[in-house]
């Protein structure tokens, strides 16, 4: 057995909108017990009382999440301002959570703590990590890394870097009933459970493919023997260093590609843009480009993406990461993504899910996770 249900509240008053969510739970549960929990909320919520009371609902479950651009769901559809909460109960896959506290200070050493002391509490191997971490205070790549050096290459990671809603002054994670800054909480299920991941952007490269022969972390200062400025400017009419443009990113010897979108800082003087994620040195990059009809599509894609890798006969839920990004770009068209949920997804399938800063996935089944720009997550779980 496996069963997932999800409450859904935009009531702007905290007390309220976790005795709402709760009730719904209750409600679907039928007295079943959950085993874990996934919370994602709007910053403005008091979420030291929303914890408790979920606590208070359901006492010692484990239970992570963070703060969210925009929440979506079964229940809801989309929605801003939100709290949604996600239940998972199953007499066949285990669950165990960590946490990593400080995580810009060593973002290697403190994933392998998260990881290892959820490893401590799960009964079996691990076969899947779900990861709500910080976004602001350290590189969202440096801490993927960190997570696959802990889990190894054969543990596919899913999940999303906790956000405010485009302010870009501060981030919260949840573990239990504790509130953290610049944290990492996970969640491993056993390797009962399985699973099916897609992603895809919308968007699609245009001009020529150059190799990057400069680059610092997230700053990038040449392309070929340009600047980072002047290959942009080569292949666009006009330029301007926003987050309206991006890159798609190839690996050495990789002929997929992720994005990394701009995040407005350019200087002049050297011709450097600045990027919301690192860019590896010796990768290839290429302009991309995209309408919004475009970006919906994607939707369709990803969610089909991991129907086609998911190995069992039928999920029992599903879990959607979409980019604050997207969210920005898409304005009112936005809660067009949950239509085309509704419109592929069984009725009977319940699904939580936040708009992030930045997303995890592996970009084919069986390959490496990557940290994505302005991409669209599916993940269906389940068992066989």
């Amino acid at each position: 057995m496996f069963k997932v249900v999800v409450g859904h509240s935009n009531d702007p008053d905290s007390e309220s909108a976790i005795s709402d969510v709760i009730n719904q739970c209750r409600e679907d549960l039928q007295d079943q017990q959950p085993q874990a929990a996934i919370l994602f909320a709007a910053p403005d919520f008091e979420h030291a009382l929303i914890l408790q009371k979920v606590q208070q609902a359901f006492p010692d479950m484990p239970l992570i999440g963070g703060t969210s651009d925009g929440e979506l769901s079964s229940k809801e559809g989309f929605q801003q301002d939100s709290l949604v909460l996600t239940l998972f109960c199953s007499d066949e896959v285990a669950f165990a959570t960590g946490v990593g506290h400080n995580l810009s200070k060593d973002p290697i050493q403190v994933t392998h703590q998260a990881i290892t002391s959820a490893k401590s509490q799960l009964n079996g191997l691990p076969g899947l990590c779900i990861s709500i971490p910080e976004s602001l205070t350290t590189s969202g790549v440096a801490v993927l890394e960190g997570l696959k050096k802990s889990l190894g290459q054969s543990v596919p990671i899913v999940g999303g870097t906790s956000g405010d809603q485009w302010q870009f002054q501060g981030t919260f994670q949840f573990f239990g009933a504790e509130v953290l800054s610049d944290a990492i909480p996970v969640l491993l299920l056993s390797d009962q459970v399985v699973i099916g991941h897609g992603v895809s952007s919308g968007w699609q490269p245009t001009g020529s493919r150059k190799l990057v022969t400069k680059v610092e972390d997230n700053v990038l200062y040449q392309v070929g023997n340009q600047s980072a400025l002047e290959f942009c400017n080569s292949h666009m009419a006009s330029f301007r260093p926003t987050p309206e443009y991006r890159l798609a990113v190839y690996e050495s010897g990789d002929d997929q590609w992720y994005m990394r979108t701009s995040n407005g800082f350019c200087d002049p003087s050297t011709g450097s843009l600045g990027f919301f994620a690192d860019i590896p040195p010796n990768a290839e990059v290429q302009i991309i480009q995209s309408n919004r009809d475009e970006m919906i599509d994607a939707v369709r894609t990803s969610i089909e993406m991991a129907q086609t890798t998911y190995p069992g006969q039928s999920p029992e839920t599903a879990l959607f990461f979409s980019c604050a990004g997207r969210l920005q770009t898409l304005g009112t068209r936005v809660k067009e993504e949950c239509e085309v949920i509704s419109s592929i997804l069984p009725s009977h399938i319940s699904y939580g899910g936040f708009y992030t800063y930045g997303e995890i996935t592996p970009m084919k089944q069986h390959g490496e996770s990557r940290f994505h720009n302005e991409t669209f997550v599916t993940l269906l779980l389940g068992t066989r």
